[in-house]
């Protein structure tokens, strides 16, 4: 499948996935809520990742997906290992005190850790997955390291682009499961990965 075939079918993805998690929260504790917020910021940097590649922009594309990546870790973290100090210190409102309390969050790594530990085995597995076989390229992106530089040098192969898009795609379908459990509606989840099989041309490789 071309690129230009396979941001079609993404697109399709899309609006399909859109409109079966389009579900109110199970409750509108802090918690639940700023799960959601995560989880939407994930999606929206989704979306982003997207138009970047249709329009050729191929680092910045994966300079957001990682921040898509990282939003989706936090929401489920936020869900099932983070503490209520953490909770309140993503809630309050946003000025200079509220800040600086919230540099000493947990990051990546220990958030993987913390799921590791109390999160679903399975959401834990498809973190786990993404960040051992794409963390360190991503780092480099985000930092203007080697492979961005040598790639807008260079030029980008079709294949990185096509896998780029298929990675996002996977991370939205993750996406799609955290909002049915926020929403209270977990047989969902079923439906969201029957979209993937549908979509299958547009996925990662199963693992």
């Amino acid at each position: 499948m071309n690129i230009d075939d396979a941001l079609e079918e993404s697109a399709e993805f899309a609006f399909e996935l859109l409109e079966l998690i389009d579900l109110p929260l199970c409750n509108d504790g802090a918690r639940v809520c700023i799960a959601e917020v995560a989880c939407s910021l994930s999606l929206e940097h989704w979306h982003s990742v997207r138009r970047l590649l249709s329009d050729s922009l191929m680092s910045s594309a994966l300079v957001v997906h990682r921040s898509q990546f990282e939003a989706i870790l936090r929401s489920v973290w936020l869900t099932y290992a983070a503490s209520d100090t953490d909770i309140s210190k993503l809630t309050t409102v946003l000025n200079l005190e509220s800040e600086q309390a919230a540099k000493n969050l947990s990051q990546t790594q220990h958030m993987m850790e913390a799921l590791a530990k109390s999160g679903p085995k399975e959401a834990h597995a498809a973190l786990a997955r993404f960040k051992d076989n794409s963390w360190k390229a991503l780092n480099s992106y985000a930092h203007a390291g080697i492979h961005p530089l040598r790639r807008h040098a260079d030029g980008y192969p079709v294949e990185l682009a096509h896998g780029v898009l298929c990675n996002a795609n996977g991370l939205a379908i993750l996406s799609g499961m955290q909002a049915a459990v926020l929403s209270g509606a977990q047989p969902l989840q079923r439906e969201v990965l029957a979209l993937a099989t549908k979509h299958s041309r547009c996925m990662p490789p199963p693992l």
